[in-house]
């Protein structure tokens, strides 16, 4: 579901809440870089757990001293991201 190389992350598929643990999981196990670039452009559909995956990735980075960056977001959680108040936390770019 993840693919990196060298601190460049892609995440493809879903990301919903029957697979947000595993995916939380992978990408903690993954990003390990002191600076991270996940790109979202091939996910195919996400539900509210995907901010919060999104939230606990940076927060797991911070605790770390890495940083993290997400790329592509797709509208559908750019959209919920807005309706939860967080579309700074996200910070795309």
């Amino acid at each position: 579901m993840i693919e990196c190389r060298d601190g460049r992350c892609a995440l493809q598929g879903p990301i919903n809440i029957g697979n947000v643990v595993s995916v939380l999981a992978e990408g903690n196990g993954l990003f390990t870089a002191s600076r991270v670039t996940v790109d979202l452009a091939r996910v195919t559909e996400v539900d509210s757990s995907a901010v919060s995956l999104l939230l606990e990735w940076r927060r797991e980075a911070a605790r770390n001293g890495r940083s993290i960056r997400f790329l592509n977001l797709p509208d559908n959680l750019k959209s919920l991201a807005k309706l939860y108040g967080v579309t700074e936390l996200l910070g795309e770019g």
